[in-house]
């Protein structure tokens, strides 16, 4: 099957012609526009340094159903013994560039290049972008990011600088999406770690089915 290339335009093929490793497309760019219309189809940038944008669809798709989350007993009782503070947007850019620097501190490469990190800060700018900041005292322990469309948070990536700090940011991630009734969080990528906490496969066409379902607008999100 080929691997298409984008033009100018914002436009995808549809995703169930990706690859069996989930490569859909080559090209374009990372405007806002073009990001959003990614997102809405379950379409995301992945790609190295140097190279040109890589768009994919994984099949099947590692997904949080909020209501299916869960925290084993003994990290619940670990992290009511710490001091973390949790907030939400406050300091995306620390955040993305965060999730970026801990890999390559730990010798290895990362997706997360100056231009990824500049594309998610507009996208942030413009509302549709989002992080959790996880402190203890001043210090940014962990956190997250990633982007929400309707009733659909797309997790992008997360970091740890004292344990367990993006674990307390995941959970206040969920209980905050949960209250604000989203009902699904993709997690791109599936890992034993997410797994752990309730996360689970569907298919390629059901993911698919509940963007349709979930994603009624593009509107920004406020949290």
């Amino acid at each position: 099957m080929p691997i298409f290339q984008l033009t100018d335009a914002p436009v995808f093929p549809h995703p169930s012609l990706a690859e069996d490793n989930g490569l859909l497309a080559v090209g374009g760019d990372l405007s806002v526009e073009r990001l959003l219309a990614a997102y809405s189809q379950g379409i995301f940038p992945w790609y190295s340094e140097g190279e040109p944008p890589l768009w994919w669809f994984t099949d099947p798709r590692l997904v949080i159903f909020p209501e299916e989350f869960k925290v084993s007993k003994r990290l619940a009782r670990t992290l009511r013994n710490t001091d973390f503070r949790i907030t939400f947007d406050k300091s995306f850019d620390r955040v993305i560039t965060s999730c970026a620097n801990i890999r390559t501190e730990n010798g290895e490469g990362t997706w997360i290049s100056r231009d990824m990190q500049q594309a998610y800060c507009r996208l942030h700018r413009s509302g549709y972008a989002h992080s959790v900041e996880c402190w203890q005292n001043e210090t940014l322990a962990g956190g997250l990011y990633g982007v929400r469309l309707g009733k659909v948070f797309f997790g992008e990536s997360m970091f740890t600088k004292i344990s367990n700090g993006s674990k307390a940011a995941l959970i206040a991630l969920v209980t905050h999406l949960q209250q604000e009734g989203v009902a699904l969080i993709d997690c791109q990528m599936t890992t034993s770690h997410l797994i752990t906490f309730g996360a689970r496969e569907i298919s390629g066409a059901e993911f698919r089915r509940l963007l349709r379902i979930h994603i009624d607008k593009a509107a920004p999100q406020e949290n």
